[in-house]
């Protein structure tokens, strides 16, 4: 049995370094199509995965009314803008609740050289929580305590040079787009702390205390510098800066067993229209938004798939022309049917293997290029470890395709007889 096999093998191999050319284009069109389903795969799961680990620990994300899912948009991921504030009443009557055990503000709207600039408390660094509940680490110095401190991501730092004591300049207005705003340049904030790397969207955010979100505003009104009017830094500490409206809140309950009375309390507040959503089952909900998109991606890529397997059966079938005297010899030299069927489908099946292995080596690469820009433009790590459950479902599926496709080269083959073969045609 082995004596055969690795003749068959050796046959094999002889005939694709005979055609070396179009077995090579075949491989790398198999490869990309494999690369395309398989990297498609990773991407949505590993999006998914960086979506779930963004917040964890907070039971409930308070913002404005509206949609459930603009709302953990903005607030968690800053993606979007808010349509309407909430009043500082408001979440001081949610801090009163007896069920609530924290509340941590968040103001939104300003923005550093395109990343974000959220406004807060302390208790940021203290209630926040990302993956397994793990909490916000410093890489360097410390909270914000003044007006005019700040705390920067990792990728803000990184992508700046910024280090501790640097001092930077504020601008009014969210400008991840990419779009100019007058900036607050006379009051800039010093950076006393930088954070640890944690992969979610705090990387790129610039976090300052609600106070200093009040104090470069001073002077301003209706989204615009007062004209004639300019308050220094120094006495703009005189003046009230509580904040008089947030952007969102993130509430954390002394028990889980009363989050959902708590959500109804929120949502049915006569004082303000407010929305109280639970961020797993809003991200759910986003996920089933954009299912339909998902499967349709895969869609694509499986359809891209088929076409580059098609491509394989057409070669190995337009090349059978050229080969019937080279399989009449194999016959005449006592090979059976049976055998020549096994050739041509081992042929087949040894170019899809090369092609999947190639694009795996494709998605490893890609992911290991790429994987730091989306990390840091969108906070999605690519993982670089072995192939998931689905993954492996799906090259299973690609390789019992390509067994199929192997059929009909191999039946063609099969079917030619010694005669037709060895007939010369003038």
């Amino acid at each position: 049995m082995k004596p055969r096999f690795g003749l068959l093998w050796h046959l094999c191999w002889r005939s694709i370094l005979n055609r070396r050319l179009s077995v090579a284009l075949t491989v790398v069109a198999v490869g990309l199509s494999v690369a395309m389903l398989i990297g498609v795969e990773r991407l949505r799961s590993d999006a998914r995965a960086a979506f779930a680990q963004t917040i964890s620990g907070t039971d409930l994300v308070v913002g404005a009314r509206g949609g459930g899912a603009q709302l953990l948009l903005y607030s968690v991921f800053h993606i979007g803008n808010a349509s309407n504030e909430i009043s500082w009443d408001s979440v001081q009557r949610i801090a009163s609740m007896p069920q609530v055990d924290w509340v941590v503000p968040l103001a939104l709207g300003d923005s550093h050289r395109g990343f974000r600039v959220v406004g807060t408390t302390a208790a940021y660094f203290e209630h926040y929580r990302y993956g397994e509940r793990r909490s916000l680490a410093f890489a360097e110095g410390r909270a914000f305590g003044d007006v005019f401190e700040t705390v920067l991501g990792a990728e803000v730092a990184a992508r700046h040079g910024y280090r501790v004591g640097d001092r930077i300049v504020l601008s009014h207005g969210a400008g991840a787009d990419g779009t100019r705003f007058a900036e607050h340049a006379d009051k800039p904030f010093t950076v006393v702390g930088i954070l640890a790397r944690s992969g979610t969207p705090v990387d790129r955010s610039v976090l300052v205390s609600l106070e200093g979100i009040a104090a470069i505003h001073v002077d301003w009104a209706g989204g615009a510098p007062i004209p004639g009017l300019s308050i220094a830094p120094e006495h703009v500490r005189k003046f009230d800066l509580r904040p008089k409206t947030v952007t969102a809140a993130l509430v954390g309950l002394k028990s889980r067993i009363a989050v959902f009375r708590v959500q109804r309390a929120i949502n049915t507040d006569t004082a303000e229209p407010l929305s109280a959503v639970l961020p797993g089952a809003t991200l759910q909900e986003l996920w089933n938004l954009v299912g339909m998109a998902e499967q349709a991606l895969l869609a694509v890529s499986a359809l891209v798939v088929a076409v580059g397997l098609a491509g394989l059966v057409a070669v190995m079938v337009a090349g059978l022309g050229e080969r019937r005297r080279e399989l009449a010899i194999l016959r005449a030299l006592g090979a059976g049917p049976r055998q020549v069927f096994a050739l041509l489908a081992l042929e087949s099946l040894a170019a899809s293997a090369a092609g999947i292995a190639l694009g795996l080596a494709l998605v490893y690469g890609a992911a290991a290029l790429a994987g730091p820009w989306l990390q840091a433009g969108y906070g999605v790590a690519l993982s670089l470890g072995w192939p998931g459950a689905a993954e492996l479902r799906l090259l299973a599926a690609v390789f019992a395709a390509s067994l199929l496709a192997s059929v009909l080269p191999g039946l063609r083959a099969y079917r030619y007889s010694l005669a037709d073969g060895m007939t010369i045609r003038i």
